[in-house]
C-alpha cells in the first residue's frame, strides 16, 4: 500500500506563508520513519509544493496545528471524495477529535509512536477505529531517526532538524506543548543523538534542535553539549532564561557551537508572568540575561506575548524600546492565542471571551478573544505596529549592527521577516 504524509499550507494572511527562511516540520519525516517497510511512503509539504490528488495513494495521513485545521479538513475531504482512506493527527486533532473525525476515517490523538503501525494495519484491513491513542507515553529512548531522505531538501533553508527531548518541565498556561506531551519531560540517550548527527550531511554544519527547552535538565544538557563540542557543529534551539543563571552550562553551550536560542521572556509585566504560570522569569534580569548570552556569542530570539490581562495600550512602545535597547537579535511578538487544549482556552471559554471560531485566525497574529486592558482592535493595531517597527531597517541596524557569529543565523532571518511582515501588513 502507498501512504502519503501531508502538511497543509499556512493561510494566505499568515506571516508563516510569506517567509522564505523555512524548514520542514520534523513530524513528517518522523511519521515516515515509523511507517513499516512494507508500505511505500511519500511526503508532501503544501508550503513548498502542490498536493497531488491524482496519484495511486491509498492512505493520506495529514497532520495539522490549529491554524492549519481548516486547510487540513479541505485536503482530507478531497481525498475521501476520491475513495482514499484518511488519517488526521497533530495538536488540533488531539484536542478536537470529534470535529476532526468528521473529515477522516481515523484520528490519532497525541504521539504516534506505539500506535501508528496498528492504525495502518487496521485501515488496510477495513477495521479501523475512529480514535487511536497510546495507553502510555512513548519513551524518548524509543524515538527513531526521521526519514529526511523523503524531504525536498533544496526547497528548505536547511533540513537538519533533530529532537533530543520531548515536553517541558514547566507548565505555562498559554502553551499547548505540556498538555500534548502529558506534562512530562523526556530525553533521548545522548549516544543515539550523536549517531544521528554524524549521519547529517547537509546544511553547512548547522543543526536546529526542535526541543521546547533544551536546558530543562541541567545534567542532561551538559552531557549533550559536551558531545556537541566534540562534533564541531553549529546549532540553534530553544531554552528557558534559566541558562543564564548557570555560568558553566552557558559557557559549555557556547563552546559546543550554539549560535542562537529562542527564549520565552513573554512579557515586561511580572503580574502577567504570574498569571502565565511562569514566575521564575524575573523582568529585572532580562537585559542582563541577553547581555550574558551575547558575551558568549549566542544570539537571542526573544518571545513576547501581547494581550495578557495586565497589558494596556502602552505595552507596544515599551516593548520595542526594551528590545532595541537590549539589542535583541530577533523577536517573536504574537498576540495571545487560546489554543484548544491549553488552560487559557478553558479559562476564556468559561468567561465567554472568545470572539472568533475560524481556526485559520488562530495563527498568533489575529485577535480571537476579548482582552481586558484594551479593545480587540487596539490589540490588533498595536501588534501590527510593533512587528512592523521591530523589523524596520533602523531597528535591524540598531539591534544587530555589531558583528558576532550569530549574524550567520539572524542576519537572513531579520531580512526575511522584514519582507514577510511588509507583505502581510500591506495586504491586510
Amino acid at each position: 500500500m502507498k501512504i502519503k504524509i501531508i502538511s497543509p499550507r499556512w493561510p494566505e494572511h499568515s506571516i508563516w506563508r510569506q517567509m522564505h527562511f523555512r524548514f520542514p516540520t520534523l513530524n513528517l519525516a518522523t511519521l515516515a520513519g515509523l511507517t513499516p517497510q512494507e508500505y511505500e511512503v511519500a511526503i508532501e509539504d503544501e508550503n513548498i509544493e502542490d498536493i497531488n490528488y491524482n496519484d495511486d495513494t491509498d492512505i493520506a495521513a495529514i497532520t495539522a496545528m490549529t491554524p492549519l485545521a481548516p486547510r487540513a479538513y479541505a485536503i482530507a475531504d478531497r481525498f475521501r471524495e476520491k475513495g482514499k482512506k484518511v488519517v488526521l493527527g497533530g495538536f488540533h486533532a488531539t484536542w478536537m477529535p470529534e470535529e476532526a473525525i468528521q473529515h477522516a476515517d481515523a484520528v490519532v490523538q497525541g504521539e504516534a509512536e506505539g500506535v501508528w503501525p496498528k492504525v495502518l494495519d487496521d485501515l488496510r484491513n477495513n477495521r479501523s477505529q475512529r480514535f487511536y491513542k497510546n495507553s502510555s507515553l512513548p519513551q524518548a529512548s524509543d524515538l527513531i531517526i526521521p526519514r529526511r531522505d523523503l524531504l525536498m531538501q533544496k526547497r528548505y533553508f536547511f533540513i537538519n532538524l533533530v529532537q533530543t527531548t520531548r515536553g517541558c518541565p514547566y507548565d505555562c498556561k498559554f502553551c499547548s506543548v505540556t498538555a500534548f506531551y502529558g506534562g512530562t519531560y523526556r530525553f533521548r540517550p545522548v549516544e543515539e543523538i550523536e549517531k544521528e548527527i554524524q549521519g547529517l550531511t547537509t546544511g553547512a554544519g548547522f543543526v536546529l534542535f526542535v526541543d521546547d527547552n533544551i536546558v530543562g535538565n541541567t545534567a542532561y544538557a551538559k552531557k549533550l553539549f559536551t558531545m556537541l563540542k566534540e562534533q564541531k557543529r553549529r546549532w540553534v534551539s530553544q531554552a528557558s532564561v534559566t541558562i543564564a543563571d548557570n555560568p558553566e552550562l552557558l559557557k559549555l553551550a557556547s563552546e559546543s557551537g550554539c549560535h542562537g536560542l529562542f527564549m520565552g521572556f513573554e512579557t515586561l509585566n511580572q503580574d502577567n508572568l504570574n498569571l502565565m504560570g511562569k514566575p521564575f522569569n524575573k523582568i529585572q534580569k532580562y537585559k542582563d540575561i541577553i547581555s550574558k548570552l551575547h558575551d558568549h556569542g549566542i544570539g537571542v530570539h526573544g518571545s513576547f506575548i501581547f494581550g495578557y490581562d495586565y497589558d494596556d495600550k502602552s505595552v507596544f512602545e515599551r516593548l520595542i524600546k526594551f528590545a532595541e535597547d537590549a539589542k535583541l537579535d530577533a523577536a517573536f511578538m504574537p498576540v495571545l492565542t487560546p489554543f484548544p487544549g491549553t488552560e487559557i482556552y478553558k479559562q476564556m471559554e468559561a468567561e465567554g471571551r472568545i470572539i472568533e471560531r475560524d481556526w485559520s485566525k488562530y495563527d498568533m497574529e489575529h485577535v480571537v478573544y476579548k482582552p481586558k486592558g484594551m479593545t480587540p482592535e487596539e490589540l490588533q493595531q498595536g501588534h501590527d505596529w510593533a512587528n512592523s517597527r521591530f523589523y524596520s531597517y533602523p531597528s535591524i541596524l540598531k539591534r544587530i549592527g555589531n558583528l558576532r557569529r550569530s549574524l550567520w543565523v539572524f542576519g537572513p532571518m531579520n531580512w526575511d521577516l522584514r519582507k514577510a511582515w511588509k507583505k502581510v501588513l500591506t495586504a491586510s
